[in-house]
């Protein structure tokens, strides 16, 4: 007993190191995400609680809080390295995703359009400064765009009625190079290349009112 004593002390005292070790990393990283250190520290100080547990269950029957399993140290060197000594590391899936999308939509009023892109203008215009009114049903919906998140989603107001749309899924061997295309070229950055590989097409349609659907099928009766 005297000896199980001794060995359960021994790794008690690295379960506190370890302890200790992990968050002097913690507080090294500085918040930092993925942090190689802490990650090392931290499945030390799994190995060293998962390794006094097993030792006290043997000794008394009892078990810890903690319920760890024993991670590989040589996994985790494995995985830091990015594969074994020597290999280079290899992307199982390297080439791109392209997702390209088209809206199209129909201005039932210019003068309303315009007056909700200029109330997003002045939203985000500092106050002693005047913005400059917005010229056209395109910049009205570009305004929209920058107001927004960016997104197709920001376009969804009352002032543009939503017609169909299509959205295309491609693989392609590299990602879109916006330097190598002029500001005018509508063509360019989505111009499939040769290689690219169509995945699939998901078409949009807007979704009908309640309304205006039972009309329309009220009109085609016989």
């Amino acid at each position: 007993m005297t000896d199980q004593h001794g060995e359960l002390d021994a790794a008690l005292e690295r379960v506190i190191d370890a302890a200790r070790r992990h968050l002097a990393a913690v507080r090294a990283a500085e918040g930092r995400i993925d942090d190689d250190e802490v990650w090392q520290a931290y499945v030390a100080l799994n190995n060293a609680s998962f390794a006094y547990d097993e030792l006290l269950l043997d000794a008394f029957g009892e078990v810890t809080p903690w319920d760890v399993e024993s991670i590989d140290p040589d996994e985790v060197d494995e995985r830091l390295a990015g594969g074994p000594e020597g290999a280079e590391p290899t992307d199982p899936h390297p080439r791109v995703i392209s997702v390209r999308q088209r809206r199209d939509y129909r201005v039932p009023s210019v003068s309303a359009l315009i007056r909700v892109a200029e109330a997003a203008r002045r939203e985000g215009t500092p106050e002693e400064d005047e913005p400059a009114p917005v010229e056209g049903v395109g910049e009205a919906v570009l305004e929209l765009l920058q107001s927004g998140d960016g997104s197709l989603s920001a376009l969804d107001v009352p002032e543009l009625e939503p017609l169909d749309g299509v959205v295309m899924v491609s693989e392609v061997g590299s990602p879109v190079d916006l330097e190598s295309f002029d500001d005018d070229d509508a063509v360019g950055p989505f111009q499939p290349a040769a290689d690219d590989r169509l995945i699939g097409r998901l078409d949009e349609h807007p979704f009908l009112d309640v309304d205006d659907e039972e009309h329309d099928h009220a009109g085609h009766r016989h």
